[in-house]
């Protein structure tokens, strides 16, 4: 999530009201991350997603030179369309995690109960952004090596 765009840019793009959709990262700035990782730069700054100011901090944290494993995750690191899917080669393995969408739906109402959305506002959020955006990876993704069933 470091890599949302600003609501900002959102704002400026015609994107707010999709935000977290593929189209709403910036895809360049992540995939250049991924490839310092993969060279096994040392200490490399990374941003992270301030939830309790809704803004990505650049930065704000560092992957060190001896650090083993790195484990990446997100809804779009398997879909099949450009650019997201020349992100392929920059994983050593891939695993799919597959949630029945009722479960999908219950969690989203949960999450955004808690970060304070209304019942009414929540389930409109989940209808037109969160399960298109679900949808499109379940239509469009690459296979994964390992695919897990998440407990419901």
């Amino acid at each position: 999530d470091g890599f949302h765009y600003d609501d900002i840019v959102l704002e400026q793009r015609g994107l707010r009201g999709r935000k977290g959709a593929p189209e709403t990262f910036d895809f360049a700035g992540f995939e250049t991350l991924l490839k310092r990782i993969r060279a096994a730069e040392p200490d490399i700054a990374i941003p992270v997603f301030d939830r309790s100011m809704e803004l990505s901090r650049a930065a704000a944290s560092i992957i060190a030179a001896d650090t083993k494993f790195i484990l990446v995750e997100g809804n779009y690191l398997l879909l099949d369309e450009e650019p997201w899917s020349r992100l392929a080669p920059l994983f050593d393995f891939s695993i799919f995690v597959d949630v029945p969408r009722a479960e999908l739906e219950r969690r989203l109402l949960e999450r955004w109960h808690e970060h304070g959305r209304s019942d009414d506002d929540a389930r409109a959020w989940i209808a037109t952004n969160d399960m298109p955006n679900i949808d499109r990876v379940l239509a469009r993704r690459r296979p994964a090596d390992l695919v897990i069933g998440a407990p419901a």
